[in-house]
């Protein structure tokens, strides 16, 4: 797949998906049309049945086609949001494996990577989904090479993370057919000062206070985060950082208001509290991935975070999943 020759693009939107998501990426096409003074790009928006589909917002997109009725496309993009493990049933992997087999290339918008991952189709490739998401699906599906870019461009699977990420590839997209003058004119009328390239990472969530952090805590901090499995203990974090472990705690009181290994502590918890929740893994498992080396150091550690033990958490999260699939 050459991204110069996409013309046709589908937008398979799942129940309560993301409309930024979509918007940003139509919205760019249409752009492209309006700078260009051409139909370079047509676009339009399927579900399974032909009904719209409701976004998170409760708003829907229309007009909305039949996906197996529609036109044939280059691409075609899923369109997920929140809840999208319910969202994705065996029909939606049914037909995502059959475009695949007619050869049509496959996109992901927001958490519509999850689907494509479930359905298969995403072994062996590099691929990108919002970082709320990255740590569940990296453990679910080891075999896909999941990044932390805003979005991954990878042979005949392209996949883009949430909000306004999608803006971002569809203006490299447009600039691989055009030239950077016109992505520059779509983004000039988006009021856009840039567009992303692909590489670049999206930003993780962090207080004012750590964003605005001297540049050891910023390292420090990192480090922790991408040592979830393996902790690392304070010496060891401040020693890479070329600081005194006095210091580091120093630092740490003072603009994350914990000490380095409480807060790695509880970024281990609601990183196993995610997957409790967006995962079939087993609780031990969990606890594992997570820098837990036993059951009961895992459970009594969740019990004084959370007020309830992992097991807890996951009934909770079957529990509202079956209430919902009622509604």
């Amino acid at each position: 797949m050459k991204l110069e020759e996409l013309r046709r693009f589908g937008f398979l939107t799942l129940p309560s998906y993301s409309m930024i998501a979509c918007a940003n990426a139509i919205e760019a096409l249409r752009m492209a049309n309006r700078v260009t003074g051409e139909v370079a790009y047509a676009w339009q928006v399927v579900t399974l049945d032909g009904h719209p589909a409701a976004a998170s917002n409760g708003l829907m997109l229309t007009p909305c086609a039949m996906l197996s009725a529609a036109d044939r496309f280059d691409i075609v993009f899923v369109v997920g949001g929140v809840d999208v493990r319910n969202a994705v049933d065996r029909n939606v992997m049914a037909a995502l494996r059959r475009l695949s087999r007619e050869g049509v290339a496959l996109g992901a918008l927001c958490t519509g990577t999850f689907a494509l991952a479930e359905a298969g189709l995403l072994h062996d490739y590099r691929a990108a989904i919002h970082w709320e998401n990255l740590s569940a699906v990296r453990e679910e599906f080891p075999e896909t090479a999941f990044v932390e870019d805003f979005f991954c461009i990878d042979r005949d699977r392209v996949t883009c993370t949430g909000g306004v990420a999608p803006l971002d590839l569809m203006l490299t997209v447009i600039g691989a057919r055009f030239d950077a003058r016109v992505a520059a004119q779509v983004s000039a009328q988006f009021l856009l000062e840039r567009g992303r390239a692909a590489g670049e990472r999206q930003p993780r969530e962090v207080t004012a206070a750590v964003a605005t952090a001297p540049r050891p805590l910023a390292e420090a901090l990192r480090l922790i985060g991408e040592s979830i499995e393996q902790p690392l203990p304070t010496s060891a974090i401040a020693r890479a950082v070329r600081i005194s472990t006095r210091q580091l705690e120093r630092l740490f009181a003072r603009h994350v208001g914990l000490s380095p290994a409480a807060y790695s502590a509880a970024l281990r918890l609601d990183r196993a509290r995610a997957l409790l929740r967006q995962t079939a893994m087993a609780v031990t498992d969990i606890g594992i991935a997570c820098g837990f080396h036993s059951a009961s150091h895992f459970s009594t550690a969740y019990r004084m975070r959370f007020g309830h033990a992992p097991r807890a958490e996951r009934n909770d999260a079957v529990r509202a999943d079956r209430e919902r699939a009622n509604v």
